[in-house]
C-alpha cells in the first residue's frame, strides 16, 4: 500500500480482498500499518482464513541494527494486529551505513522463533546479495526490486533466479507512465484487456510477483484478472523494445535515506 494515504488504506485492502487479492503489501515508512491490520481483522471476522492470507511489512531504514530491528518488528507487528509475520523485509540496503547484515541476522532470529515465515530483503543488488548471503549463510526468500518495462532487470533476475530468489516487482506498471504508451495500449486493443492489464500480464509471464497498487476497487478487481489470456513472443518482444533504464525510484547503490 505505498502512497496509500491512511484514510484510504483500510478501504482499499478490504475491496481487495474481496475481489480475491490475499496477499497484502505494506511497510512501517508507508505509516498504514495500523490500517492494513483495521482491514486484515475485518476480513478474517468475516470468514477468511489467517492462513489464506499473505501479510508482507517492511523494516525502516532508521531501524536497521539488530536491537533496534526486533524493537521496529514489534511495533510493526502491534499495529498489525498479527501474531505472525508472513514475510519481512529490509526496505534498503544503505551501503554507507552497512547494517544490513546484522539486521538480517535478526530477522533469522525473528524466524527461528516462529514470527516470521520468510525473510526478504527489497532493492538489493547483486553485491549487496552477495554480501548478505557470505556473511550469513542464509539466502533471501525475495527480493522486492523497481520493475517494469522501462527497467526491466534482466541482470538481477538471472542472479536471483541462479540463487534461488522470487523476484518481486514493485512500481510494475511504471508508476501509471506506461498506461498510455502506444505500444501497450495497441496490445491491449489486440486482446480486449486494459493496459494495466497487460503490464500484469507481462509480469506473469516473465516469473515476476507483482503487486499492481490501486484505491479504485473497479481496477483492484480488473487488475486481478489477468488470467484468461496470454501475452503472444510478438507482444513479449514488442514490450521488451520499451528498455530504456529509466529508474522512477532511488538507485539502490547511493540511496542511503534514513530519516
Amino acid at each position: 500500500m505505498w502512497q496509500t494515504p491512511p484514510g484510504d488504506t483500510e478501504r482499499a485492502v478490504g475491496a481487495a480482498l474481496d475481489a480475491g487479492y490475499r496477499h497484502v503489501d505494506t511497510a512501517a515508512a508507508y505509516g498504514n500499518e495500523a490500517e492494513v491490520g483495521h482491514a486484515l481483522s475485518a476480513a478474517m471476522t468475516s470468514g477468511i482464513a489467517r492462513n489464506d492470507l499473505y501479510v508482507v511489512t517492511k523494516l525502516w531504514n532508521s531501524e536497521q541494527g539488530y536491537d533496534t530491528t526486533l524493537r521496529a518488528f514489534d511495533a510493526s507487528m502491534d499495529k498489525l494486529g498479527l501474531d505472525y509475520l508472513d514475510l519481512y523485509l529490509i526496505h534498503w540496503p544503505l551501503p554507507e551505513v552497512n547494517a544490513f547484515v546484522d539486521t538480517f541476522r535478526a530477522f533469522a532470529h525473528l524466524r527461528d522463533q516462529g514470527r516470521i515465515r520468510s525473510i526478504g530483503v527489497s532493492n538489493f543488488e547483486p553485491e549487496h546479495l552477495d554480501v548478505l548471503i557470505d556473511e550469513t549463510g542464509i539466502v533471501p526468500a525475495v527480493n522486492q526490486i523497481e520493475l517494469h518495462p522501462l527497467l526491466p532487470q534482466q541482470e538481477l533476475r538471472e542472479v536471483h533466479a541462479r540463487l534461488g530468489i522470487a523476484t518481486e516487482a514493485w512500481s510494475p506498471l511504471g508508476q501509471g507512465s506506461l498506461l498510455e504508451n502506444p505500444r501497450v495500449v495497441a496490445i491491449g486493443e489486440h486482446h480486449g484487456k486494459t493496459p494495466a492489464q497487460i503490464l500484469i500480464r507481462w509480469h506473469v509471464q516473465l516469473g515476476n510477483i507483482v503487486i499492481p497498487k490501486s484505491v479504485n476497487p473497479e481496477r483492484i478487481a480488473s487488475n486481478f484478472d489477468v488470467f484468461d489470456f496470454e501475452l503472444s513472443e510478438q507482444d513479449l518482444a514488442s514490450i521488451a523494445e520499451l528498455e530504456d533504464g529509466t529508474r522512477l525510484g532511488p538507485d539502490p547503490r547511493t540511496f542511503n535515506f534514513t530519516g
